[in-house]
């Protein structure tokens, strides 16, 4: 108490003098032309200052570099201006924010630099990263005006429509790679060794058809079959060694090509750079409950600082009240921080080492945060009771250059003297660390994540691939007619929310169908288990279906299952049914689909190619094509597995669980 009510007339004096922003650069310019802030650690540790001054003696002029937080350097020029007034030095002078150079002025010497900003900012990728773009910023300055020129011309027409492509992937760049990786590594030999089998397959049926087909045929035939049999062997090494050969050579292709470790060029910042900001705050704290970040501009003036250390004495000597430290700090994601207000008071306080209540405002964006640590205050009503025009602030403070946040921080004093008091000190929660720099930009093996999906990717994709031209083989090689369609196949209509006549409609019209087509050859069992169970819920009589009296779910179930039926009929395979509008017909794969756009409800559900290819493209896209029922209890609709808990709530399970929920609700009634 004593060390604050001494200090508080030294500090009130203190505010006449305390430097300004350009002052304060000026000053650090003075002790070394270079000036990192180390505000920035994520994105420019302080320990890069060497390399910026390398880069600097490449001008050929006396160079001033500094990198500040973004927020810092919104007005570039003027800052610059300012600076250079203070230092009184000629030269070019540069600033840089956390991933390029925002704005460069010359004072007293000649050098393009506009050309150069304009060649760095066109030349290079958004994650080239501050020290790359200050070192070809410098390089262009070294050519001379003339080239300077023309190469900012050709730069700005070269990319001014697409920017350069980004130096390095992220974490999910990285993980499609594993996931192509995945795939090649099991696509390519799989396809290999079916692609033989299937040669190996076809060349036996035209070679056996041949010997059949000849008379008379001798024993020495059976011989010579016999001598090419041990042949196979030495066929067989050598199609699992090319699958081997092919893995290996995916496996090592993959690894050269997808080579990146990293997904940033920044250096890892080390501890010590990591914690240099808030020692700083801290310290500062120490000598004054009320610091102003000097890299930033100022938005106390002497009288606003003078009232809220007033007010915080006042605070201090109330009934339950205590220490206020007040932290003009910006707060931004390259920070040690990563832009968390909650984890930066709570390192500071961790320093400063005197319960009471930190105050973290930002003189970039003008938010306020308050977090107490110690004091007998009212946690709710501090954390859900603070009104937003103190917190964020309102338009005309959006529209005030410093946010009005002296008059706002006077509002949040009166808060406090307002806030009830608790008969115990308040207990604060420790935040979660922020993330590590370098586990951040660390990119994960090649061999992880999503290598392992690619794997069964791979091996599916292969399996349909040799599919597709196995079929296109055999239909060259037999060079038959394609089978007969069945006489009365209709057309698979599937709207999302059908009509009760439609169902009617289709329902009568598939069940007659599948009865018609039952003479056709096919799968007669699968499709006698489809038409039995279709029936059982029509108590035998067809032309119920197309009468009122049935339920829209129970018609939707009296569809699939006619259709199933007229599938296997066809010879086309039909275990599933697509599982977002069952009316689509048979589902070729089963799928973690988005079934809301409101909540983000997943469900692993059987799908249709079209339902698999939108919920890959566009997952937010499959809700629209679910299909809806009326709900049981009216007012509108809802998924059709939500509207019945009859069978057929079992499509998702497959044709074979349908038949058997059918049957089963058969008996019990």
């Amino acid at each position: 108490m004593a060390l604050f009510a001494t200090a508080t007339p030294a500090r009130a004096a203190d505010t006449t003098s305390a430097p300004t922003q350009a002052a304060y650069l000026a000053d650090r310019l003075r002790e070394n032309p270079v000036y990192v802030s180390d505000q920035l650690p994520r994105a420019v540790p302080r320990s890069t200052a060497p390399d910026f001054a390398r880069i600097a003696k490449k001008t050929g002029v006396p160079t001033y570099v500094m990198v500040l937080p973004l927020q810092s350097v919104r007005q570039g020029k003027e800052l610059l201006d300012a600076v250079h007034d203070r230092l009184g030095r000629d030269g070019l002078y540069v600033l840089l924010d956390d991933s390029s150079v925002t704005d460069a002025a010359a004072y007293g010497v000649r050098v393009p630099a506009d050309d150069a900003w304009t060649v760095q900012l066109y030349e290079l990728p958004s994650d080239a990263g501050t020290l790359l773009s200050f070192e070809r910023f410098a390089e262009v300055i070294a050519q001379g005006g003339g080239k300077a020129a023309a190469r900012a011309e050709a730069a700005r027409a070269e990319y001014e429509d697409d920017e350069p492509a980004e130096m390095y992937i992220g974490q999910a760049d990285r993980r499609n790679q594993s996931f192509l990786t995945g795939i090649a590594l099991t696509g390519v030999p799989l396809l290999i060794l079916l692609s033989a089998a299937y040669v190996r397959r076809v060349r036996r049926r035209y070679s056996g058809s041949g010997e059949s087909s000849r008379s008379g045929k001798s024993s020495e035939s059976g011989k010579s079959s016999g001598a090419r049999a041990p042949r196979r062997i030495p066929a067989l090494a050598a199609v699992l060694a090319s699958a081997v050969v092919a893995a290996a050579a995916v496996a090592f292709t993959a690894l050269s090509v997808f080579d990146q470790t990293r997904s940033s060029g920044v250096r890892p910042p080390t501890p010590a750079e990591m914690s240099a900001r808030v020692e700083r705050v801290a310290a500062g704290l120490e000598r004054d409950p009320v610091y102003a970040d000097p890299e930033s501009p100022r938005v106390l003036d002497a009288r606003a600082r003078d009232r809220l250390h007033d007010r915080i004495s006042a605070f201090r000597r109330s009934d339950g009240g205590g220490p206020v430290f007040v932290s003009l700090v910006p707060q931004t994601y390259e920070s040690e921080a990563a832009g968390d207000s909650e984890l930066f008071a709570a390192a500071v306080h961790a320093k400063v080492r005197e319960d009471g209540v930190y105050v973290v405002a930002d003189p970039g964006d003008g938010t306020i945060d308050v977090y107490n640590h110690g004091l007998r205050l009212d946690a709710n009503h501090l954390f859900l009771d603070l009104p937003d025009s103190v917190s964020l602030g309102d338009s005309r403070a959006d529209e005030a250059d410093d946010h009005l946040i002296g008059e706002r921080l006077d509002a949040l004093m009166t808060f406090l003297d307002k806030t009830p008091r608790t008969d115990r000190p308040a207990e604060a929660f420790a935040p979660a660390p922020a993330p590590s720099p370098a586990e951040e930009t660390a990119l994960p093996p090649l061999f992880s994540t999503d290598f392992w999906p690619g794997l069964f990717v791979g091996a599916f994709a292969a399996l349909l691939l040799w599919a597709l031209l196995a079929g296109v083989a055999e239909l060259v090689l037999r060079r038959r007619r394609p089978a007969r369609e069945p006489a009365h196949r209709l057309a698979l209509t599937a709207p999302r929310e059908p009509s009760a006549s439609y169902l009617r409609r289709t329902a009568f019209a598939e069940v007659s169908a599948l009865a018609r087509e039952f003479t056709e050859p096919g799968d007669r069992t699968r499709a006698r288990d489809c038409l039995d169970a279709a029936l059982l819920l029509l108590d035998g009589d067809v032309d119920r279906a197309r009468k009122g009296g049935t339920d829209p779910a129970t018609l939707v179930t009296v569809i699939v299952l006619a259709r199933a039926g007229r599938a296997a009929l066809a010879g086309e395979k039909a275990d599933l049914c697509c599982g977002v509008n069952p009316l689509h017909g048979s589902g070729v794969s089963l799928h973690h689909v988005r079934v809301s756009t409101e909540n983000g409800s997943r469900r692993l559900l059987p799908v249709c190619e079209a339902c698999r290819n939108t919920a890959i493209a566009d997952p937010l896209g499959v809700p629209g094509s679910l299909m809806t029922l009326p709900a049981p209890s009216g007012g509108g609709r809802v998924p059709y597995y939500d509207a019945t808990d009859g069978p057929l709530t079992a499509v998702p399970k497959g044709i074979a669980r349908l038949v058997d929920r059918v049957r089963e609700t058969a008996s019990v009634h």
